[in-house]
């Protein structure tokens, strides 16, 4: 009855720590994620969006093959299995979001990009509500706040930029990407679906490799443009990823992405330290708001899930 008791205790402790790890997780990807757009806008000008997008996965895959090869050659037969799922994963998550971020920051400064990705968590809750999943009066009154403070920060600009229909795009992308985790394989593990999802989604970037080499041509490799692609496929691809998908799979795609809204104000306060875009007042009380809401949303509550 001891042991039975104790173990009961356990499960429920663990059970009220997973929506914190999951909160914080979520939080870690969304500031490391902060870093990779002003990487991008800063490569802009040097490295080609494609060839940035195909050189920052070939360095995640790098760094994730010691921990996700094997893994995921053991479980070979499950991937087959689930392979329209993963090639979908694949595409939406590494080939095409990270592509279209790299295209926007060509003419888009990084704290719009930012402003305009915080678009992604209301689509999260879009695609988990028509799966089924209740949001909760909470949950959906700080997705309602903080898309408030985005709005009146995009609104409250000087119009739309050329690279802003990328960004709007991008979000889509990935507000699929994350609604697709919550159908991830439940035996499929964490490593071989890193590695499984950055190999193809690598491999479906190459023709667009091919084709930007021919026309482009390739990228000067200085210390300008080697580390920052490093960064982003070290710390943005590897380390973020997988923060973000244990907290998916920790507190589901809306909790999380409540929390994603936290980005606009990273990527102001980085682009203006690091790249020197201005952050006026207006800009600050609406970061306020959208404070205001990831407090709120990404609370616990007793929504059904």
């Amino acid at each position: 009855m001891a042991v039975t008791a104790d173990r009961t205790t356990t499960s429920r402790t663990a059970s009220r720590a997973a929506p914190v790890l999951g909160v914080a997780l979520a939080a870690l990807a969304t500031l490391v994620w902060s870093g990779s757009f002003v990487t991008s806008r800063a490569l802009g000008d040097s490295v080609p969006p494609v060839q940035h997008a195909f050189w920052r996965w070939v360095v995640a895959l790098a760094v994730v093959a010691p921990f996700g090869a094997r893994q995921a050659w053991r479980q070979r037969e499950l991937i087959l299995r689930h392979r329209g799922y993963l090639l979908l994963a694949s595409l939406l998550g590494v080939t095409v979001y990270n592509t279209l971020v790299n295209q926007a920051g060509v003419s888009t400064p990084a704290a719009n990009m930012g402003m305009i990705m915080a678009a992604a968590p209301v689509l999260m809750a879009v695609y988990e509500r028509a799966s089924g999943v209740r949001l909760g009066a909470r949950r959906v009154a700080g997705l309602l706040i903080a898309c408030t403070g985005v709005l009146l920060l995009v609104g409250g600009g000087a119009g739309f930029a050329a690279g802003d229909l990328w960004m709007i795009a991008a979000a889509f992308s990935f507000g699929a990407y994350s609604a697709l985790l919550r159908r991830r394989p439940a035996e499929l593990g964490g490593a071989a679906f890193l590695f499984t999802t950055f190999l193809i989604g690598t491999a479906l970037l190459l023709p667009a490799q091919g084709v930007s080499l021919a026309v482009q041509g390739g990228f000067q490799p200085t210390a300008g443009t080697v580390l920052p692609l490093l960064y982003v496929g070290v710390a943005s691809s590897a380390l973020a990823f997988f923060a973000w998908n244990t907290a998916i799979a920790l507190v589901g795609p809306t909790r999380a992405g409540v929390v994603y809204y936290l980005q606009p104000v990273c990527v102001a306060l980085l682009s203006w330290a690091l790249l020197d875009e201005a952050t006026g007042p207006a800009q600050v009380l609406c970061m306020a708001l959208i404070l205001g809401g990831v407090v709120l949303g990404a609370g616990s509550s007793r929504t059904a899930g």
